[in-house]
């Protein structure tokens, strides 16, 4: 009772208090705490607005500001221009049969097309389909008819992928279509109807984007007045599939008030207004690029600005450099990656612009987080972590948090979401400070998994989303992230968590990036082994070096036994390191170790 009294003084003290700092908050009661749980107290109420009706409030506010910038198409669209233009896409993807609900997938890189579809799809009462561009036949196959895909929006090609060659291989039919606006029945994919092209190549049976722009007719922007009018904020409005480690991607589902919101609160975070401009390198079809980019733009009337199609360190500071960019976005690799590029060619680029930024889709290293904010000037690094289901942040750091605060851990709870620390097996609440699952609930959770019960039932539980994470709260209430639970290493029956590793390691001078992974071992089950990406290759660093700097500084058993120096990891389209692969290949490379392979023992473990 006593935790409670001070918890709503401490509340109410808050509210009265207008010589606060504008920006978002977690209070956290400076008390003894029992069970593994917080709620985020925000100073701005959820937003009931659909997609679409927020990017109408938003034009009538900034007509006049930049709200797509696409660098490498040559592309300035105010968001006045823009607004008219997502009006005149929506009444075309009405113009070519699109009903309530029908699925549109967007297989295409970063284009200012996937953004004006992003909005138009939301304001025709549609649901986006996001498709990695990575995606190959298999891929697409599965998706298109995962969720029952009925137009393909797709670019002509992404690096070595020629879609129209891949969309043909698992879809003949197209070339024979006589109308593109229907390509007739097709017994694998019933529900397909039509396929866009994005770029100016006529193909046989397909549509081409702009077309979309000429097709409709008044009827159809009739039909589209009437639709906005019925849109609820908590209607489906869209599907990505997560890259899971096992089995086929589910199709997380997402509401317009799962995504607009948490844009508003992932912008506030970075302290947005509409005098900002983000340099956007991460991929759209994913949540970073399409909400915490595009959508916190949105809400804020800042602008999206695109350097390249895909994640280019040169073109992200040219564009930078060339509009005065104030934000910029990426995984940890792709700060690294900044990092080398901005040093590499000193006096080049410019980017005094830059105040803030978004790092997430893993740890940021505390020596990375120190060299983004003395490097880059880049003082308010907002970090944020969650998952597709969480669409995407749950979590957030605020600019006066402490830069070791923000370089050891996640933030704390974002407004209006709930956490906790869980046994992983029981869902039992853990003790404030030990390590569990993590779990949300809030208005973050998404619908569900499209088309699976069963898997929806399996991860959202009394409308807690379990994530698989393993984590715990410090004695400020920030959450701390050990690993994933399927990463753990267990070694003799001792638990290593890799992200505790891969930090020390990143305190070596020559080391630029490191990723830990446990291989498979006769003995103890498993060994650890680290992959390492130098600073200076040619300087080098021999493995008895990396042996002495570890050893008296961390337990033995977390020594790797294993180093394998590389130049690259194995990488998602939004710049994740697979871990799986990195296993996978460890596993190969040991049993050829013998034969002068690139992975070395340096150490010799004690039984032996």
């Amino acid at each position: 009772m006593q935790y409670q009294k001070q918890a709503l003084t401490h509340i109410l003290n808050l509210k009265q208090n207008t010589s606060l700092p504008k920006r978002l908050f977690s209070p956290f009661i400076n008390a003894p705490r029992k069970w593994s749980y917080q709620h985020g107290v925000g100073k701005l109420p959820l937003l009931s607005e659909h997609t679409s009706e927020r990017l109408r409030n938003v034009a009538k506010l900034y007509p006049h500001n930049l709200a797509v910038v696409s660098a490498h198409q040559q592309i300035e669209w105010t968001y006045e221009e823009f607004n008219s233009r997502v009006d005149s896409i929506a009444k075309g993807l009405i113009a070519i049969g699109l009903k309530r609900g029908d699925r549109v997938g967007i297989y295409s890189p970063n284009k200012a097309e996937w953004t004006l579809l992003q909005f138009a799809a939301a304001r025709a009462d549609l649901i986006l389909v996001n498709v990695n561009p990575a995606f190959q036949e298999s891929e697409l196959r599965y998706c298109l008819q995962k969720v029952g895909i009925k137009t393909l929006v797709m670019a002509e090609k992404f690096k070595s992928s020629d879609y129209i060659k891949i969309f043909r291989a698992i879809v003949p039919q197209v070339k024979d279509a006589t109308n593109p606006l229907d390509l007739g029945h097709i017994p694998d994919f019933p529900l397909l109807k039509n396929v866009v092209l994005i770029g100016d190549t006529d193909v046989r049976g397909m549509l081409n984007f702009k077309d979309l722009d000429k097709i409709h007719t008044e009827r159809d922007a009739m039909e589209l007045i009437e639709r906005e009018k019925v849109i609820n904020f908590e209607d489906a409005t869209n599907i990505q599939f997560t890259s899971g480690t096992t089995g086929f991607p589910k199709g997380a589902t997402l509401s317009h008030f799962n995504i607009v919101n948490n844009g508003q609160y992932n912008g506030e975070a970075m302290e947005l207004t509409d005098k900002d401009r983000l340099c956007i390198s991460v991929p759209l079809y994913h949540c970073f690029g399409m909400v915490i980019g595009n959508l916190s733009a949105l809400n804020f009337g800042a602008s999206m600005v695109y350097p390249s199609e895909a994640f280019d360190p040169a073109a992200a500071l040219e564009t930078v450099t060339k509009y005065g960019c104030t934000g910029l976005y990426g995984v940890p690799t792709m700060f690294i990656a900044y990092l080398d590029e901005y040093n590499r060619n000193k006096g080049k680029y410019d980017v005094s612009t830059l105040r803030t930024g978004f790092i997430a889709g893993s740890s940021c290293p505390e020596a990375l987080m120190h060299r983004i904010y003395k490097e880059l000037g880049i003082k308010n690094v907002t970090q944020g972590y969650g998952m597709t289901e969480l669409s995407p942040v749950v979590t957030l750091s605020h600019k006066d948090d402490s830069s070791f605060k923000k370089a050891t851990t996640v933030g704390r709870a974002g407004p209006h979401c709930e956490l906790k620390i869980a046994h992983p097996e029981t869902h039992e609440l853990m003790p404030w400070g030990e390590a569990g699952e993590v779990c949300a609930r809030g208005y973050a959770v998404m619908k569900g998994y499209w088309g699976d019960d069963k898997k929806t039932e399996e991860s959202i539980i009394n409308g807690w989303m379990h994530t698989g994470d393993l984590g715990l709260f410090d004695e400020e209430g920030y959450l701390k992230i050990i690993g994933r639970a399927k990463d753990m290493i267990i070694r003799g029956g001792e638990n290593i968590y890799p992200r505790e590793i891969e930090e020390f390691l990143m305190k070596h001078p020559n080391v630029a990036d490191a990723h830990v992974i446990g291989v498979n071992d006769e003995f103890f089950g498993e060994e650890v082994c680290a992959w390492v990406k130098l600073k200076n290759a040619e300087e080098g660093t021999k493995q008895t070096d990396f042996l002495a700097y570890c050893q008296g500084k961390i337990a033995h058993y977390k020594i790797p036994r294993y180093i394998r120096f590389v130049t690259e990891f194995p990488m998602t389209v939004t710049g994740k390191v697979k871990k799986n692969d990195m296993r996978h290949i460890s596993n190969e490379l040991m049993g050829k170790k013998s034969q002068g392979h690139d992975i070395v023992e340096i150490r010799k473990p004690k039984h032996k």
